[in-house]
């Protein structure tokens, strides 16, 4: 199953011009929106912490094995434009296929749900850290203006519409169907003889990546037609609903 290293941005000293907090605090709940929509797409993560830097996420995310980095952050205008500019940009490097891919589908989810979806875009950059440095394919994405009122006020009134549309983006560029969150329930693997698959993926020829045997415990995630999306143990993936017991 897929993992991303999740950065939601750690600058504690840009502020929101609506006084909420910095963007360091409203990305990280942008981040804890986003969650329980990976938990129940199958899709493992990472997520830095709010102590650390940019630089220290990188360096994190690197010493791992990520399918991509995601950055989370809003934007701000330059100086002689506070507060005039909107829009949301999708940032990728140049050259990287899977970054580019990942970008314009992040954008083309939001601007499903943006007010002004002309102002949606994509663009290569050679300039951030986190596009350029992390080993992973990555996408760091400004998602509004927090000096822009109009943006800010947005922003704080969508983080589940917004970290949604962020997760259709990540099924898509995962191949998975989109599952909506449930609440994390305990199931037990009800089997009369052998054992039960966990698949990468919801058919029964998708790659098995365990054998659960009759009484393993799981936590199930998601559901969708007819399976279930399980963690067992420290793996991820999708198993046949009808012989999970809850």
């Amino acid at each position: 199953m897929p993992i991303i290293y999740l950065s939601p941005s750690t600058q504690d000293w840009n502020m929101y011009v609506t006084g909420s907090g910095s963007e360091e605090y409203n990305m990280n709940l942008l981040a804890d929106a986003l969650v329980p929509y990976l938990l129940s797409n199958g899709i493992q993560y990472k997520r830095n912490r709010p102590e650390m830097t940019a630089g220290s996420s990188i360096r994190e995310a690197n010493t791992g094995y990520y399918d991509l980095y995601l950055a989370l952050h809003s934007n701000a205008a330059p100086e002689g434009s506070y507060g005039e500019v909107r829009g949301i940009i999708a940032f990728y490097y140049p050259g990287s296929a899977e970054g580019q891919r990942a970008a314009e589908l992040i954008a083309e989810e939001l601007r499903a749900i943006y007010p002004l979806p002309d102002k949606v875009t994509t663009r290569p950059t050679t300039t951030l850290g986190e596009v350029r440095q992390p080993n992973a394919p990555s996408v760091l994405v400004e998602i509004g203006y927090h000096d822009n009122y109009a943006d800010a006020v947005w922003l704080e009134g969508h983080w589940d519409a917004i970290a949604q549309q962020l997760a259709r983006a990540l099924t898509r560029f995962f191949g998975l169907p989109f599952i909506y969150p449930m609440d994390p329930a305990a199931g037990t693997v009800a089997v009369s003889y052998g054992t039960l698959n966990l698949r990468s993926y919801p058919s029964s020829t998708a790659t098995i990546l365990a054998n659960m045997p009759n009484g393993a415990a799981v936590t199930i995630y998601g559901e969708w037609q007819g399976w279930y999306v399980v963690h067992y143990g420290d793996l991820v993936g999708y198993a046949a609903a009808a012989y999970i017991d809850r």
